[in-house]
């Protein structure tokens, strides 16, 4: 087949972490043919939805890890597969590519569904699922934030469309600073904020879960550093090997209809404790990690689900 990856710098990334290097990597081992561009190179060209990028080749070694062909453009209709695969923010940018990629149906595959991807982000698809999740509320009026606070004391804050932990605060009962917080976020940003119950168990870890086309194949723990509220593996969260509990599968089979019907194969979701706190289908990781704890090639996983699609 025909690859496309949409994805930021492919020269950037870190062999030994990345989800979509890995993708690449078996998608080239099972003999496709390659193709990369930054989401700033994607039009819409009379009539054609077109990307200006290299053919590439990839392979594990630090450092002189992909090789680039001539640049060109594409008709990615001719593509078979196409994946959206650059990290939020989930911006207008972002919002406007998931609207070009839409006119692909019927040419070729956009992994994940970019429809989906543009209604379903992380933050808001978890509000179909309010027995999963701890008590969460979504605003950007100031009063009904501190109402929030008020019945929970204890409180995570952070940018409704954020990433990778990026302003993401703990506000305990004696805090202070929520209305200077609030004042910071909205001089900056139309967007409201998302304010959830804080979760104690998140000193154990915040379990990554990672479904194909609807179903659990695996789990990494990632564990927050020393004085860190944040498990994030961008700012120091440390990854451990962790299987599946009861929960999990529970949590999964109520979410995984909806995900394979929704077209959105490759997913990663955000366990504490018992809840789920985020679904992730903009630009998920984990697989290098989870591969490397079971000894199971999740990347063929994928790839074998886009498969049976395309034929």
């Amino acid at each position: 087949m025909k690859i496309a990856f949409q994805m930021d710098p492919i020269a950037d990334v870190n062999i030994n972490a990345d989800s979509t290097f890995r993708i690449a990597e078996e998608a080239q081992a099972r003999g496709h043919e390659l193709f990369y561009y930054p989401p700033d190179h994607l039009a819409f060209d009379e009539g054609r939805v077109t990307a200006r990028g290299h053919d590439f080749t990839v392979q594990r070694v630090i450092g002189d890890h992909v090789h680039l062909g001539p640049e060109r453009v594409v008709d990615l209709a001719d593509m078979d597969v196409v994946w959206l695969r650059q990290d939020p923010p989930f911006d207008m940018h972002y919002i406007t590519t998931t609207h070009l990629l839409d006119l692909l149906e019927g040419h070729a595959l956009v992994v994940n569904d970019p429809f989906w991807v543009r209604n379903y982000p992380e933050k808001l698809l978890v509000l179909r699922f309010p027995e999963l999740t701890p008590p969460t509320t979504i605003a950007r009026d100031l009063d009904t934030i501190k109402a929030f606070k008020e019945r929970h004391g204890d409180v995570i804050l952070k940018p409704l469309y954020g990433n990778g932990g990026a302003g993401v605060f703990r506000l305990d009962a004696n805090d202070r600073n929520l209305t200077s917080l609030h004042e910071l976020f909205t001089g900056f940003s139309r967007e409201p904020l998302i304010v959830q119950k804080f979760l104690p168990d998140v000193s154990n870890g915040d379990k990554r879960v990672i479904l194909v086309d609807g179903e659990p194949v695996g789990a990494i723990n990632r564990v927050p550093a020393k004085g860190e509220t944040r498990s994030n593996m961008h700012v120091g969260g440390r990854p451990e090997k962790i299987g599946l509990s009861e929960r999990d599968l529970e949590i999964c089979a109520a979410i995984g209809p909806l995900l394979r019907d929704k077209g959105q194969i490759f997913v990663g979701i955000d366990v504490i404790g018992d809840y789920l706190t985020e679904i992730n289908v903009t630009s998920p990781t984990g697989i290098q990690e989870l591969e490397r704890f079971d000894g199971v090639n999740i990347a063929e996983k994928i790839w074998q689900a886009i498969e049976a699609k395309v034929s």
